[in-house]
């Protein structure tokens, strides 16, 4: 398919509205393949106008007389207004935008075009793969091993060729028990606490249906998770279900853990206080809230994953890697017409969670509102191929990893990190415990309200913090930090 083919009009003369707090901008309007644009002509002190069709979340087109309006509503919360000189060209860019922001293949999506100056392809993809966690939790315990069980994604399509399991299980019993878990989603490693010595793990339901069959092998891979805890360690199987939504799933071949065939472990569908014991959490399919409560319960125990690098790494091992379906996921976002069920913004409600943290501890984080709100941005639309596809398999078999440019690459480089750091950081070795209470949580304005109101005091602020901050490194020669080091167990 060629992209000119869905170019009914190649350009026009429109005026751009962009909201309250910015001027309209006239000139000539482009349709590309990917983008379009707004060229206010040679004399303009204004610069060109650039929005990737990707983020188009629904179209809205009038006419009158001799021109017509198209509102574009954008899945970054946007609301532009296009007025377009002729009737004809309005309807024919509006049919253009509406078959190009919707394209299919994913090979066809921009970030298979994308060449920025400065970035090499391949670079920064090798930043956070399973094997560079796992180098960490065999410092730290020799109860577990790196299983390349699902080397060719024929176990699991949704999890990574790597993963780590209890050293005691070998890979025979491991694809056993992904027989007995939806999708393949055995359970496995996704946090160590090092000072006591107790895990963290996900998966899938287990397929008990109503016959309540059983799995001796997935038996078996949770008492070797006791087994290599602390001594007389006890579990909590977190089921992020109602109790009566897991009940009915068993009707449909899902289902629970049978109390009797797991014995040291207790099933909860319930917050629990956490005391020193191992945890497996599992909704129906374990990609979306079981991939939110892991990831946030390692962000307030784990000092390294609210670093820079280590939420970078958090993201990648936990969402990207984990298999959290991006692509339908992230299909659309607030403003669609239509409301597919495989559409759910899960991942941003983590990122608005994690917003909450910072809010209330702000010197705790090395990051700030601004790498959150480039997250929640490129999961949607973006040049980078970090968030394409829906699972490690889809990405190798269209080859993301060779043929796009990695976000980290691009967030990590030097101009890029005053919009994201923290300039108030200061390295939290301890817990930090949110308070939940409804008093206590706030409207993220600064992504919901950014597009409709003027910068707010606390915002003003903040650029005056990081002006200091900078100029302060300045005088004394110093070079902003990336990361912290890494606290003692």
């Amino acid at each position: 398919m060629e992209f000119s083919e869905l170019i009914r009009t190649g350009r026009a003369q429109a005026e751009l509205l962009r909201g309250p707090e910015a001027p309209p901008l006239r000139g000539t309007l482009c349709v590309t393949g990917h983008h379009l644009l707004l060229s206010p002509g040679p004399q303009a002190t204004s610069d060109l106008w650039l929005l990737l069709l990707r983020s188009v979340d629904s179209i809205e087109k009038r006419v009158a007389g001799d021109s017509g309006t198209i509102t574009l509503r954008c899945k970054d919360l946007r609301v532009l207004q296009l007025d377009i000189e002729g009737v004809e060209a309005t309807l024919d860019i509006a049919r253009s935008i509406e078959a190009l922001s919707s394209l299919e293949s994913v090979i066809t999506s921009f970030p298979f075009f994308y060449r920025p100056k400065g970035l090499r392809l391949g670079d920064a993809w090798h930043f956070h793969p399973p094997e560079h966690y796992y180098k960490r939790v065999a410092r730290e315990t020799n109860a577990w091993r790196l299983s390349e069980v699902n080397e060719d994604f024929s176990v699991c399509p949704s999890y990574p060729r790597a993963v780590i399991v209890p050293r005691a299980v070998d890979d025979d019993a491991l694809k056993r028990s992904a027989r007995f878990r939806q999708g393949g989603r055995f359970p496995v490693l996704s946090y160590h606490h090092a000072p006591s010595g107790t895990v963290l793990l996900r998966s899938s339901q287990p397929l008990t249906g109503p016959q309540k069959r059983r799995c001796a092998e997935d038996e078996e891979m949770l008492r070797a998770v006791l087994a290599g805890a602390r001594p007389g360690a006890r579990g909590f199987i977190v089921d992020t279900r109602s109790s009566q939504t897991a009940k009915q799933a068993r009707m449909t071949g899902g289902g629970t853990e049978a109390k009797a065939a797991y014995p040291g472990w207790k099933r909860l569908h319930r917050p629990l206080e956490r005391e020193g014991a191992c945890i497996l959490v599992h909704g129906a399919e374990g990609t979306d809230s079981t991939l939110l409560v892991t990831s946030l319960a390692q962000l307030i125990l784990d000092p390294l994953s609210r670093t820079m690098a280590g939420f970078q790494e958090l993201v990648e091992r936990e969402w990207i890697q984990a298999g959290h379906p991006f692509q339908l996921r992230c299909a659309h976002s607030a403003f669609s017409h239509a409301r597919p069920k495989h559409e759910a913004p899960t991942f941003l409600l983590f990122l608005d969670c994690v917003w909450q943290l910072g809010r209330q501890f702000p010197l705790s984080l090395e990051f700030g509102e601004g790498l959150l709100l480039v997250l929640f941005e490129h999961a949607y639309a973006s040049p980078f191929g970090t968030f394409l596809c829906n699972s490690e398999k889809e990405r190798c078999l269209c080859e993301v990893r060779t043929r796009t440019h990695s976000l980290w690459s691009g967030l990590n480089q030097p101009k890029e990190q005053r919009k994201v750091r923290n300039p108030l950081y200061v390295l939290n070795p301890l817990a930090i415990w949110p308070s939940v209470e409804p008093q206590s949580l706030r409207l993220w304005q600064g992504l919901f309200l950014r597009w409709t109101r003027p910068p707010e005091p606390s915002e003003v602020a903040w650029e005056k913090v990081w002006q200091i901050v900078t100029d302060k490194e300045k005088t004394e020669g110093s070079q902003p930090t990336v990361s912290a080091p890494e606290p003692q167990s």
